[in-house]
């Protein structure tokens, strides 16, 4: 293919989820379709890299700071989920069951990859929950509720988070995991079977 169109077609097969056949077959798209569309993509990509930026309280990706959640009274200041990925945060609010204010740590801990406490968002959340004020009033958040993945990287990031903030006196949940709605039991593994029978509830 020529040289421009190959040029793309690299640097869209860097983007998660997107193979070379993916991104080739995306080239080709924006190559030949109306130049006007891949012209206003070039545009909405400069903007979003532009004009986003963490909110300095939850550090979500925002275009105002503090963010649209943060300064919305009606959420509960004194509930706080810990997601991982800004895309956590808009995955957990559709569901429309939590109002309280959330927390992005941008990645999971994964000691096998390099990442650490300090490649997080960690010491942004311990602020939060730290006294405020010469009076060493305590905070408003009183409970945290770690909302990670069941994988290894956010089991530990969740057990790491959990023996750093109870100290700090807030009561530390973590969400529940088991057999999807919908789900078979015949078909879930042995892992989900054991976690869903260990969070089971009364009824």
């Amino acid at each position: 293919m020529a040289d421009p169109v190959a040029h793309l077609s690299r640097h869209l097969a860097r983007l998660p989820g997107i193979g070379e056949k993916t991104a080739t077959r995306l080239a080709f798209h924006l190559v030949t379709g109306p130049a006007a569309h891949a012209r206003e993509l070039a545009a909405a990509l400069l903007e979003a890299v532009d004009a986003t930026q963490l909110c300095s309280a939850c550090m979500n990706l925002t275009d105002t700071d503090p963010c649209r959640l943060c300064a919305d009274a009606s959420r509960d200041p004194t509930t706080l989920c810990v997601v991982a990925q800004p895309s956590d945060v808009m995955a957990i609010d559709r569901a429309g069951q939590f109002r309280g204010r959330y927390h992005v740590l941008h990645g999971l801990l994964s000691p096998l990859d390099g990442v650490s406490p300090d490649d997080l968002r960690i010491a942004e959340l311990v602020r939060r929950l730290e006294p405020a004020g010469e009076d060493g009033e305590r905070a408003e958040v009183r409970e945290v509720i770690l909302a990670t993945s069941a994988g290894v990287e956010g089991e530990t990031t969740a057990m790491y988070l959990a023996r750093l903030l109870k100290p700090l006196g807030v009561a530390v949940s973590r969400i529940a995991s088991g057999i999807p709605v919908g789900g078979e039991l015949e078909y879930s593994d042995q892992a989900t079977i054991a976690r869903a029978l260990e969070g089971r509830s009364a009824l």
